[in-house]
């Protein structure tokens, strides 16, 4: 290569990186503004505020005033590629973005948003050019997209004939079928369909349907709404195909390839929602720490001290997990599958936990059902498993993990190198989202040589003493965890079935926890001094004692100051309006 040709590629990198960069930078920038846009939560004047949309959620009517808003503010371009318009660049800024939304109210977030980025995902991933720019198109001016493909009793399972796309002789495919639980079928502009194709069962036996309602005539009927227990402000209505006309210009991808591209574009929508759960989980331990400190001159009674700053520490550890996961799309897209399907598997269920744990911190305050300052754990309770986040999206997650097990065991574990640093660096510039890389599980892990290598350089500072001890101490213990992990996981048969033993599934429990502790320690080795409480080893020393906990393996017992440092950092935060994240987003107030 000539001094030209390099200094070239080297300007033309250079700029590339400085677009990235700045890319990051407008993102935060309107993360802020949708915060300053929808307001103080707290206020009981502000129309977007908790208790509109409590009382909202009472009526089991969407908010229409902050649908509004957001339709305002553009959010429809947050789920468009920045090459067909939009402003997509990275998930993980996605979620960035979108965390003012669901801080407040997860329906909303659901109603308003992802759903249509879950919808399209397959368009962008493999559609023409033509159906990306009017997918494109309908979303940046304020329409919706629907996906319709499984329902929630088959375990989030898309191989059901719920519906059925016979070839036509002309051309195009006639569609039949029904399904009745759909997030806004009744006010999309665009479904997107997964449809049998093929009466043989398999994996090619489903394909993706791009569809305008307004161009399928009477053969569309839409059904009556179904009232749910939870995000009952949300609109879930059915959908009724009979005989439909389909275009064959309506096929995404090719036909049979349902199967493959929604295996290999969920991961996005598995990781966005543990991205995003985790700020709606903040908003409950902001109650919590409120009715601790409420009206008292003393400090935090002591019997409060461990659930509030572990449920600290379990929210930091699921944000740590979820954007490593994130970042992951974008920089190792076609090594991600096992990772996202673990973040979401894992990342529900400390939320869960943390929910139960802070409902007994809050105590006769939960019963104030509705209320701004109280009304946030009894939402949550009930919606998060209507998002898809209950036992349903666990089997689901399970069924892309276990078949993994023992070729892992086989051929990573131990054996494969780091990932680059720049994945746990915050700040660090990341390649663009491409839909079209993102790949299905291809036996390697590089989150367990990550675990591995912290593992090994926390070993040269075990005698420091104090937290980076117990730091080291955990960090080993993880490792042991997994080299057993190794040796059970090589005794699952070859091509065994997913869920059919009991005795896989708990070693998915168990490898999946495993992933979460990798990423701890890898955030906490990523930090760059500039947030000094993330830097210190506290946050993740907690943490990983209750993820060890969990996992039933021996743990450190906890210096004396590590409780106090979660404590003093988590009414910091709650005193100046900070969100309890990596990110400690400063919030409206």
């Amino acid at each position: 290569m000539t001094i030209t040709e390099t200094t070239e590629r080297t300007e033309t990198a250079g700029r590339s990186t400085a677009a990235r960069a700045a890319a990051e930078t407008d993102a935060l920038r309107r993360a802020a503004r949708l915060e300053a846009l929808l307001g103080d939560p707290y206020d009981p004047a502000n129309p977007h505020g908790l208790g509109a949309l409590f009382a909202a959620d009472e009526r089991r009517e969407p908010p229409a005033a902050t649908e509004e808003l957001l339709a305002e503010a553009g959010l429809g371009a947050e789920f468009v590629p920045a090459e067909f318009g939009g402003r997509l660049i990275r998930p993980d800024l996605l979620v960035k973005v979108l965390r003012p939304v669901f801080r407040r109210d997860l329906a909303l977030g659901f109603g308003s948003g992802i759903t249509s980025l879950f919808a399209t995902s397959a368009v962008w991933a493999a559609g023409t050019p033509e159906q990306r720019a009017s997918t494109a198109a309908t979303l940046l001016t304020g329409g919706r997209a629907s996906i319709v493909h499984h329902e929630l009793a088959h375990a989030n399972a898309i191989l059901r004939d719920e519906f059925a796309a016979r070839r036509r002789p002309g051309g195009g495919f006639t569609l039949s079928g029904r399904k009745d639980v759909i997030i806004n079928a009744a006010r999309a502009d665009t479904y997107v369909v997964y449809a049998r194709t093929d009466a043989a069962r398999g994996p090619l036996g489903h394909s993706v349907l791009l569809l305008d309602p307004d161009g399928l005539g009477e053969g569309l009927e839409k059904l009556p709404r179904v009232p749910t227990a939870g995000m009952r402000g949300s609109l879930f209505s059915g959908l009724r195909f009979t005989d439909c006309a389909v275009p064959a210009d309506a096929l995404v991808g090719r036909v049979g390839e349902g199967v493959a591209l929604a295996l290999r574009t969920y991961q996005v929508n598995r990781c966005v929602i543990a991205g995003t759960a985790v700020a709606a989980a903040g908003t409950v331990l902001h109650s919590a720490v409120r009715a601790a400190t409420t009206g008292r001159t003393r400090p935090i009674a002591r019997r409060l001290h461990r659930p509030l700053a572990g449920v600290f520490a379990d929210l930091l550890a699921c944000d740590s997990m979820a954007t490593v996961a994130l970042r992951a799309l974008s920089l190792l897209p076609d090594r991600t599958h096992v990772l996202a399907a673990a973040t979401k598997y894992v990342v529900p269920d400390l939320l869960r936990e943390s929910l139960e744990e802070l409902a007994a911190v809050i105590g006769s305050h939960g019963y104030r059902h509705g209320t701004p300052e109280y009304g946030a754990l009894d939402k949550l309770a009930r919606d998060l498993p209507v998002a898809g986040l209950g036992h349903a999206g666990t089997a689901a997650c399970q069924a892309v993990i276990v078949p993994q097990l023992r070729t892992l065991a086989e051929r990573a574990w131990f054996q494969e190198e780091e990932p680059p640093p720049g994945l746990f660096r915050a700040g660090a510039v990341l390649p663009q989202l491409d839909y079209r890389l993102l790949a299905i599980a291809d036996g390697g892990d590089f989150m367990a040589a990550s675990l591995a290598g912290s593992a090994a350089r926390l070993a040269e500072v075990r005698r420091v003493g104090g937290l980076l001890t117990a730091l080291a101490d955990l960090a080993e213990a993880f490792v042991t965890e997994l080299r057993a992990l190794r040796e059970q996981c090589r005794a699952i048969p070859p091509g065994a079935a997913a869920l059919r033993d009991p005795a896989w599934c708990v070693l998915s429990d168990r490898y999946a926890l495993v992933l979460a502790a990798a990423a701890i320690l890898a955030t906490w080795e990523g930090q760059d001094g500039s947030d000094p409480f993330l830097a210190a080893p506290a946050w993740a020393v907690l943490a990983l004692t209750r993820v060890g906990g969990r996992l039933g393996i021996p743990v450190p017992d906890l210096p004396d100051d590590c409780l106090g440092q979660m404590l003093e950092e988590l009414v910091c935060r709650y005193r100046a309006g900070r969100s309890y994240d990596l990110d400690a987003t400063e919030l409206a107030r």
